[in-house]
């Protein structure tokens, strides 16, 4: 099994580490069910410690040249990259995510998406803009409350922490207390990198503690969230108090639209692998195949085909593409949809609620396709988070277009066809994000959602901004 580090895992306040109140939450392996390591489970009281510590370092930090500021975020990217391998291993160990995905994605994308914001300030980001007898002047919102989810444990830190750093505000971190172990690297990576005392401050704990202490802090200036659509209403909520910025990043329910000139075994093999990434853990899977009724039945067995090949398994093997839910809660919680399909008429055609054969330890789910899948149904407009896919039929384009557009959600999609008419199709899907023919993700460009999937933006210039004010002078 994939061993996890043996890096400190106290908070980190103003530059120091700090035990806290003396009780601890385990990290348990999904794998193995085994506790592989522990953090302290924070309090209001620590939470006040580090807004202190963050509102005290602020002013100093946003005066900091801006090259200074890059330059550090530059350093963080590099210290990711040295650290590739063993912050990989401490994602497989903690919540589950194959190896070969943990390093390729968990531990690499980082690396990129810090070094991109970087870029932002070192090719010349407009701080500064005249409009008639107008001075507009961008500068950091403040002390900032970042709070992050279990299923890319690094990546949402570093999306929310590079931009903020480099847009000259303060953070204090709340990572989830199911897989926090990889924040403690990252606070090493920080203070190696040179981060001064109280620019980063790292809180362990629960949401409903923790995270709703930072979101109601009358001394946080704005409050990054990515988590489930319920937490991020809840957040909107506790923030609401202090009218502070609330940028939130949730839940996905995103469409694969098939259309009937694609090249139909790309589109099912490239959307099946869109629905799986990280067990089906991730907001943006393309959780719903939309076929053209005539080519229906040759949709579904290219599908149990291409996930024939997805071996479920101990997610420190090369050869696993599938690991265990990051806790048994989630495990249960996908069953618990796959058995609501079934009841509502839905046919499974592979997987089902059964636990994997061989695997009577750990958090596994059996590899789901349905068919018979009508929009109405709980399995096509819920967010399952697991590796379970719905194929539905449509008619012609303009109920591809309904269909992929009847969700409370609007994160993500993607489109497959002629060039010019995917595009045009891709046009018409209210969501943050469209993939065409396969389009690649790009670290630089805006990620975000649209309806219930939340508001803001994330990577590139556009992250940068959410993490700027703006202020006019008029001379």
């Amino acid at each position: 099994m994939a061993t996890p580090t043996a890096v400190r895992t106290e908070h980190v306040i103003d530059g120091a580490y700090v035990a806290g109140s003396g009780e601890r939450i385990d990290v348990v392996d999904p794998a193995t069910e085994q506790v592989v390591g522990s953090v302290p489970a924070g309090t209001a009281a620590d939470v006040d410690a580090a807004v202190a510590a963050a509102r005290a370092a602020f002013d100093g930090w946003a005066a900091r040249p801006v090259a200074e500021r890059s330059a550090l975020v530059r350093a963080i990217s590099e210290g990711i990259a040295r650290r590739r391998d063993e912050i990989a291993a401490t994602v497989t160990a903690e919540m589950g995510s194959p190896i070969g995905f943990a390093t390729q994605v968990h531990a690499s994308v980082p690396v990129a998406t810090s070094a991109g914001i970087a870029d932002v300030l070192d090719q010349g980001f407009d701080w500064t803009e005249e409009h008639g007898n107008s001075l507009i002047v961008r500068e950091p919102v403040g002390v900032v409350g970042a709070i992050t989810p279990w299923n890319y444990p690094l990546h949402q830190i570093v999306a929310k922490v590079a931009a903020a750093l480099a847009a000259g505000c303060t953070v204090v971190l709340k990572p989830s207390e199911l897989a926090p172990l990889t924040a403690s690297i990252f606070a090493e990576i920080a203070a190696e990198a040179g981060v001064p005392a109280g620019v980063f401050n790292l809180l362990h704990g629960t949401g409903p503690v923790v995270g709703e202490a930072i979101a109601g802090h009358p001394d946080v200036d704005m409050v990054s969230f990515t988590g489930s659509t319920r937490a991020g209403r809840r957040v909107s909520e506790v923030a609401a108090g202090t009218v502070k910025r609330v940028a939130l990043e949730l839940g996905g329910k995103s469409a694969n639209v098939v259309l009937d000139d694609a090249d139909l075994a790309k589109a099912v093999k490239l959307g099946v692998a869109g629905c799986f990434p990280n067990g089906g853990q991730s907001c943006n899977a393309l959780s719903r195949m939309l076929v053209p009724e005539s080519r229906h039945d040759e949709a579904v067995e290219l599908a149990v085909a291409a996930v024939a090949k997805y071996s479920v398994g101990d997610p420190s093997d090369e050869r696993t593409r599938i690991g265990p839910m990051a806790s048994d809660v989630q495990r249960d919680r996908v069953v618990d949809y796959i058995r609501s399909g079934v009841a509502e008429g839905a046919s499974v055609v592979t997987g089902g609620p059964e636990a994997p054969d061989g695997l009577d330890r750990g958090y596994y789910v059996r590899p789901t396709v349905f068919t018979g899948v009508s929009p109405d149904m709980t399995i096509a407009r819920e967010e399952i988070f697991g590796p379970v896919l719905s194929i539905l039929p449509y008619r012609d384009d303009d109920e591809a277009v309904a269909i992929a557009n009847d969700s409370e959600y609007g994160l993500s999609g993607a489109v497959f066809g002629s060039d010019e008419r995917a595009l045009a199709v891709a046009r018409r899907i209210r969501t943050g994000q469209v993939a065409v023919n396969g389009g690649a993700f790009n670290p630089n460009a805006p990620f975000g959602g649209y309806k219930q999937s939340g508001n803001g933006r994330e990577f590139g210039k556009f992250g940068l901004e959410e993490f700027l004010e703006v202020k006019s002078i008029q001379r």
